[in-house]
């Protein structure tokens, strides 16, 4: 959740910074800026999980391993899911606005 918080901010500051440029275009270059950080920040945790895997008690063997499988899915889904929904949001959006007010729908790409 924390990753996918940090990508949209990021397209929320994008978004001003490059004002005219396709919205498409602003998502790619949020997710690109961010995406170091957010893989160095996961592979972090799931070092420390592996190690606490590995080395840990049997007491915990499957909190850490449900942990570990919530890490990778989250981050994956933060950057690979979450994005682009909400570039197919932003223009179903547009096209609906468009339809309203009577005019064509323009395609962003």
């Amino acid at each position: 959740m924390h990753d996918t918080i940090v990508v949209f901010d990021r397209i929320r500051e994008n978004r001003a910074r490059h004002a005219g440029e396709p919205f498409d275009r602003i998502v790619n270059h949020s997710v690109l800026q961010t995406f170091g950080r957010s893989i160095n920040t996961s592979l972090t945790v799931v070092l420390t999980l592996l190690a606490l895997l590995l080395f840990g008690g049997s007491a915990i063997r499957f909190f850490v391993l449900a942990l570990l499988i919530g890490i990778i899915s989250g981050t994956y889904s933060s950057i690979f899911n979450a994005s682009p929904i909400l570039v197919t949001w932003h223009e179903w959006d547009a096209a609906r606005k468009a339809r309203a007010a009577g005019r064509p729908a323009r395609r962003t790409a």
